[in-house]
């Protein structure tokens, strides 16, 4: 069957300053480039990964979209019409990386957040205290001390176990095997230099990450792919999977051609055999299954360590956080519809489940009307893509956030959404040798350090506009947001007011 779809991306060459240095044949690792007696491209397999504009020494190349492929209609978008014809040759189920990217209104984008006029704006919030630590972990409703017999006041409440972060940004849960080893090498360090936590993912944790283990959180999906004693005691922090924003009730499968001897020895699977993780634990039917698995890594760690779970954000998730808060969770992490993801059906990443802003507002809220907010911390995670969606975020009533793409694209990700090819050309979701060494892991873990350094001076900034000096102070200040076009449901699901109205 001769293929009907057109080219997405046009490559033009400017061949009077191309040096036919075949630098761009070299760095496309989706065969889009070609040479003869000068470079050709293959428009069809460009999918702006962007690896041969960013590495062309005379910046000759240009990718451009393809915007005379369709007639125009406002119903039968290019992208629907593109679709259908993969579909019609085929027969299979579009698959795509990354997070949503339709045009769904971000709520992000219609909150303002108030300013300190009159009472304590800082003069200097770079150069003043201000506090970005948090602490992660069930927290006590009231302390009480004692003194002892030299007459000094000691605390007498036995606390829980807590996680510092140093900056309220965590890293996404990737797993090794969506992403190269580098990038998770790349990730620890970061996490270690900046005083937070990454997020191993659910393919186990790989020897070579040991020495970061005060700066990592394992993960325990349904497969249990690399699930050991060990394990779960060489981290800080342990995380039940349940559910991922980016494909609510769908598990993760990594193709065997990624399985290779390294990724075998991690995950503990045969090498070459796909890793299948479902969406359902095989010992989870209730909450009070959840309850006994939660109890039972914190028995095999000594209760030493905070026990998170992850759920994606849909339409009842205030009543799912506040079960598996009462369930024993340490903390929950919600992931939101706009979440990135290795590999996901299009029609589910697209359609399936509701925005991380909504959720959070409800989940916080839920747990204060109940009053067990101080039972489990909150991280929000779902498209967090600046130091204004942290602020804001922490103000709707999260303690931290969880940042997944926006740390790849700061490691060199052009967010291509083609990484359940494997083909990635800046070597973050692939595992092919050739392609992962162009992965400097120190040079990524510098990228994801000035970003968290930059995004925790702008952080600064916002709390010294607002007149305080702690990010404690600004967790589910709601007063301290307003809303602006947006209509008055969804305000009052956010709990904010319109821009315009005082106290």
């Amino acid at each position: 069957m001769m293929s009907q779809i057109p080219p997405e991306f046009i490559v033009k060459i400017d061949y009077d300053t191309c040096r036919r240095c075949r630098r761009c044949v070299m760095n496309c690792s989706f065969g889009c480039m070609q040479f003869r007696d000068r470079v050709v491209p293959d428009h069809k397999k460009c999918v702006a990964c962007h690896r041969c504009v960013t590495f062309c020494p005379e910046s000759a190349i240009s990718i451009t979209k393809n915007e005379l492929t369709y007639k125009d209609s406002a119903n039968w978008l290019p992208e629907t019409r593109q679709n259908i014809l993969k579909q019609a040759e085929t027969g299979g189920i579009l698959l795509t990386g990354m997070g949503n990217p339709r045009p769904y209104q971000i709520l992000w984008d219609h909150m303002l957040i108030d300013a300190c006029q009159v009472t304590n704006p800082s003069i200097d919030p770079l150069r003043e205290p201000m506090e970005l630590r948090t602490f992660l972990g069930r927290k006590p409703n009231r302390l009480e001390f004692t003194r002892d017999g030299n007459d000094e006041i000691e605390l007498s409440t036995e606390l829980q176990p807590q996680v510092k972060l140093d900056v309220p940004i965590v890293f996404a849960a990737m797993s090794y095997g969506a992403i190269s080893l580098n990038a998770h090498r790349a990730l620890a360090m970061a996490a270690k230099n900046s005083g937070t936590l990454m997020n191993t993912g659910e393919g186990g944790i790989h020897k070579d990450l040991n020495s970061y283990t005060d700066n990592i959180v394992v993960q325990v999906a349904s497969g249990r792919f690399g699930v050991t004693s060990e394990y779960l005691n060489s981290s800080a922090m342990v995380e039940i999977k349940i559910g991922q924003g980016a494909k609510p009730g769908i598990g993760g499968h990594l193709p065997g051609e990624k399985v290779g001897e390294d990724i075998s020895k991690t995950r503990m699977i045969p090498v070459g055999t796909d890793a299948l993780s479902p969406a359902p634990h095989h010992d989870i039917y209730s909450i009070e299954d959840l309850s006994q698995l939660i109890y039972a890594i914190k028995e095999a760690t000594d209760y030493t360590k905070p026990v998170s779970v992850k759920i994606s954000a849909v339409h009842n998730v205030a009543a799912i956080a506040s079960g598996i808060v009462r369930a024993g969770a340490d903390a929950v992490t919600i992931d939101g519809f706009r979440g990135g993801t290795g590999a996901s059906p299009m029609v589910i990443r697209d359609n399936v489940g509701i925005p991380i802003e909504l959720a959070l507002a409800a989940v916080d809220q839920r747990l204060r009307d109940e009053g067990i907010r101080n039972n489990a911390s909150i991280l929000c995670a779902g498209s967090i893509r600046n130091s204004g969606d942290v602020a804001k975020a922490i103000a709707l009533g999260a303690d931290a956030v969880v940042i997944g793409t926006a740390a790849l694209v700061a490691m060199g990700c052009r967010v291509c959404q083609k990484c359940y090819t494997g083909n990635c050309a800046w070597g973050i979701a692939t595992q092919k040798p050739e392609l992962v060494r162009r992965l400097d892991p120190q040079v990524g873990a510098e990228r994801l350090s000035n970003l968290v350094t930059a995004w925790g001076y702008e952080l600064q900034e916002i709390l010294g506009s607002l007149g305080v000096n702690s990010i404690e102070s600004l967790r589910g200040s709601r007063e301290r947001l307003r809303g602006i076009d947006l209509d008055e449901q969804t305000l009052k699901l956010l709990g904010i007011k319109p821009a315009g109205i005082g106290q």
